[in-house]
């Protein structure tokens, strides 16, 4: 197996100021190569720092993917540092030259300032392999020498991503000689560690595939992950642990995939049941809402979202009876309830979701603490409300009331 090191380069990744999200990216898309990264490491804009750094990553990795450190200014000293490990001759690269010339034209100057020459220093035939950047200036190269491989690429996401997947990501696969197939199951409703315990036989016996769970705000994530020689049998390997996680977790699996949301989940299915659906939101102010319009086509099933903080806005938007807010308050299941059915009325949606609560971190009681929250959900099969505890700060309160009220949609659905 080919063990690898990430290298951040950067000042600014050191003081915080950028988020290093390209460490994450890198590993994900390496590891699904059957790559092993063993080892991730941020380093300043500094020469004799990012020598140590880059000579102690060949001494322990086979190879080492470096980000940032190859733009025009004189502290972009990545390239330059990493050649002379190698013992590889830059030279200027006319083409990269024209393609940045061709770049610069579309900007505000539209004329390449002269020290962008400096990102077109490239190693010379024979001392590497040159990686085209379609996306901006700065082009990346590829060192190979006694087994041991440096690949540079931009810093920004925004070009260092298709770079890597249109150049570098074929060329490890080629090198790597084994396959890894992962299946990504997202999971709502269960607790990391109760979660784990449902499967902790196949979490301690684990050998090929591996299972690594993941807690995210409201969510755990198992990556079940196989190597084999071929995607076909990594993919056959997964198989009967997979089968297992469906039988342990059941509904509790709203999806899976990297990239999958619980939003992006609801309007699927309201989609492929050709439904639409429409939100009142009390304690939540909106966020349902903004959730469901994040995803792309949103539009096409939702049509109606109301902000109804104030008992006057339920009453009068949604038909909450006054009745009911005297007797039963604002949080309640009866109100929940009222805010629904009201919603599905007005708006004439299939489906209408509303949720009502105490977010915190005031405003709470003995018979109504903070964390207490109600949604209500109305379809053509009735009317009926969830009732919420929910811990942590009003941030998370907020959020989980967003995750809680989808979930209840999809359950709807499914």
């Amino acid at each position: 197996m080919i063990t690898a090191e990430i290298i951040a380069v950067g000042t600014e990744l050191l003081m915080g100021q950028i988020v290093n999200t390209n460490a994450q990216f890198l590993a994900e898309r390496l590891t699904g190569l059957g790559i092993s990264v063993l080892h991730q490491t941020v380093v300043g804009d500094n020469p004799q720092r990012l020598r140590s750094a880059a000579e102690l990553a060949l001494n322990r990795c086979d190879a080492v993917i470096f980000t940032g450190g190859l733009g025009p200014t004189d502290d972009d000293l990545t390239k330059e540092t990493v050649a002379e490990l190698f013992g590889a001759e830059l030279a200027l690269h006319q083409p990269s030259v024209e393609k940045m010339k061709e770049y610069t034209r579309g900007g505000w100057d539209r004329s390449m300032p002269r020290n962008n020459l400096k990102q077109a220093y490239l190693p010379k035939e024979g001392d590497g392999l040159i990686i085209p950047n379609g996306n901006g200036t700065a082009p990346g190269c590829i060192f190979e020498k006694d087994g041991k491989t440096a690949i540079l690429l931009p810093g920004p996401p925004s070009e260092m991503k298709p770079m890597f997947l249109e150049t570098v990501e074929p060329y490890l696969r080629e090198k790597s000689g084994a396959a890894m197939c992962s299946r990504v199951l997202r999971i709502f409703g269960i607790g990391e560690s109760a979660a784990a315990l449902r499967i902790d036989d196949l979490i301690k016996g684990q050998t090929n595939p591996t299972i690594a769970p993941y807690a995210k705000e409201g969510e755990v994530t198992f990556r079940i992950t196989a190597m084999a020689e071929t995607a076909e049998e990594a993919e056959k390997l997964l198989g009967p642990t997979v089968e297992r996680m469906y039988k342990e977790f059941g509904d509790h699996i709203y999806a899976e995939g990297d990239d999958a949301t619980m939003a992006g989940t609801v309007v699927e299915l309201l989609r492929e049941k050709n439904k639409t659906l429409a939100t009142a939101e009390s304690c939540t102010g909106g966020m349902i809402g903004s959730a469901i319009t994040d995803i792309p086509g949103a539009s096409q099933v939702y049509g109606f979202g109301f902000i109804t903080y104030a008992n006057e806005a339920k009453e009068q938007i949604l038909g909450v009876r006054r009745e009911t807010l005297a007797a039963h308050g604002a949080v309640s299941p009866e109100t929940a309830a009222e805010m629904a059915a009201g919603t599905r009325r007005v708006s004439g949606a299939d489906i209408a979701v509303a949720v009502t609560g105490i977010a915190g971190p005031g405003g709470g009681t003995a018979e109504k603490p903070v964390g207490l929250v109600y949604v209500g959900v109305a379809s053509e099969k009735g009317v009926r409300t969830v009732k919420l505890n929910l811990s942590g700060d009003r941030k998370r309160v907020r959020l989980r009331t967003v995750l809680s009220a989808l979930d209840e949609v999809r359950r709807e659905l499914v």
